[in-house]
């Protein structure tokens, strides 16, 4: 396995050097070399790499939201905390409705069929688009109307309401009538309430232990990754009794750390972004691996109509969140292209259908169906949204009014 992550590392370097010399966001050229060395094409990675895969990326992933905490002000929250909610699940919403009512009329699924795929391509992908906000944030673009900080909050969330979605569709297309559709619509806000509090206490633990003990910033960084970990293992133990999300909670604590110890968030920011470098190839050489290119062919022109479709129907959907905002055209734009890109959840989830009809017993066909939507949602999308943050940014973004030229 150890020779398996050298040559990752080596050649997604190589990849990452190459698409940004060609003006390229350096994760296309990492998802490339993915889906090369995986098991569905050379098949050169350990198999004992592919087995941690989804452990691996969960850190990595674990990386990008607490970063994403540790950049979340009280002031950004106070500014577009209503907006990031619907930003949250308006879009997401909106995009499910209409892969549901497109599905049947071009590919052999039932509705409910329709709306499992639906559920399984509504998320947005914050690995891609996360780092991306925060590189936005750093270099001071759109910070005047803290519209990466915006984005970077809903878009962590969006996949909350996304992943319960899936959960009630799927439970109901296997007819698991023990499982109270009402009770995980329910379990939404709770998910988000319960998330936000159980990650500011530990934020407050965290922050009390630093401050007796004072070790080194990297042992900081530790604890923070270690504990953020183990909030994900809990939110697993506790399904179906106490509804939090572990992925929620993450955000809070780097949230409450900038809150009250300014210097430690930016201190171990800084530190995170070092251990990101290492994170995002392992991150998006993994996404990479786990798509296979024969299956997302047999999808065809018609799940390149539903992804566009969808992808409309999420963009009417952040348009309408935006209504009444101070945002002006041009920046409305970027938002909505910042929906784009979708790969963790996809990746993550976008075989969970077809292995639950094997299990039941059922024709498994219409889960072919969705995992091959899912693998060429990855391969459409991801690069397609990063290209289009990344050209659209400079254009639609104005720099912070202090780096403005007379």
């Amino acid at each position: 396995m150890a020779f398996s992550i050298a040559e990752i590392l080596i050649l997604c370097l190589l990849a990452d050097w190459i698409a940004r010399r060609f003006r390229m966001p350096g994760l296309i050229g990492m998802l490339c070399v993915g889906i090369v060395l995986g098991p569905h094409v050379a098949n050169l990675l350990h198999p004992a790499l592919m087995a941690v895969s989804p452990d691996l990326r969960l850190i990595a992933l674990i990386v990008i939201l607490l970063r994403s905490g540790l950049k979340l002000t009280r002031a950004t929250l106070h500014h577009s905390g209503g907006r990031v909610a619907m930003l949250a699940c308006i879009p997401a919403a909106c995009e499910l409705t209409a892969i549901t009512l497109i599905g049947p009329l071009l590919l052999p699924l039932s509705y409910m069929e329709a709306a499992i795929l639906g559920s399984v391509q509504a998320a947005v992908s914050p690995a891609v688009v996360v780092p991306a906000m925060i590189k936005l944030m750093e270099h001071g673009r759109g910070a005047d109307k803290e519209i990466p900080a915006m984005i970077m909050a809903s878009a962590s969330i969006d996949d909350v309401f996304v992943i319960v979605a899936h959960s009630i569709a799927l439970s109901l297309y296997l007819g698991q009538t023990t499982l109270n559709p009402i009770w995980q619509l329910a379990s939404i806000p709770l998910s988000l309430a319960g998330g936000i509090l159980l990650g500011l206490l530990l934020g407050i633990g965290i922050y009390k232990i630093c401050d007796h003990f004072n070790p080194r910033a990297t042992k900081r960084v530790l604890l923070l990754i270690a504990s953020a970990t183990l909030l994900i293992r809990l939110q697993y133990l506790m399904e179906g009794i106490v509804p939090f999300s572990g992925l929620v909670a993450t955000m809070a604590i780097g949230f409450i750390l900038l809150e009250k110890r300014e210097h430690m968030a930016h201190e171990l920011s800084a530190k995170l972004a070092k251990v990101w470098v290492f994170a995002e190839i392992i991150l998006f050489s993994l996404v990479g691996a786990q798509v296979n290119p024969r299956i997302a062919l047999q999808a065809g022109s018609a799940g390149i109509f539903i992804i566009t479709a969808g992808l409309l129907a999420r963009s009417t959907g952040v348009a309408v969140c935006l209504l009444r905002s101070n945002l002006v055209f041009k920046e409305r734009v970027f938002v909505i292209l910042s929906y784009f890109p979708k790969a963790t959840v996809q990746a993550a989830i976008g075989a969970s259908p077809l292995l639950a009809m094997q299990a039941a017993g059922l024709d498994d066909a219409p889960g072919e169906i969705i995992l091959a939507l899912a693998v060429l949602s990855i391969i459409f999308t991801a690069p397609l949204g990063a290209l289009a943050i990344q050209f659209a940014a400079p254009r639609c973004l104005a720099p912070a009014a202090k780096d403005q030229r007379p």
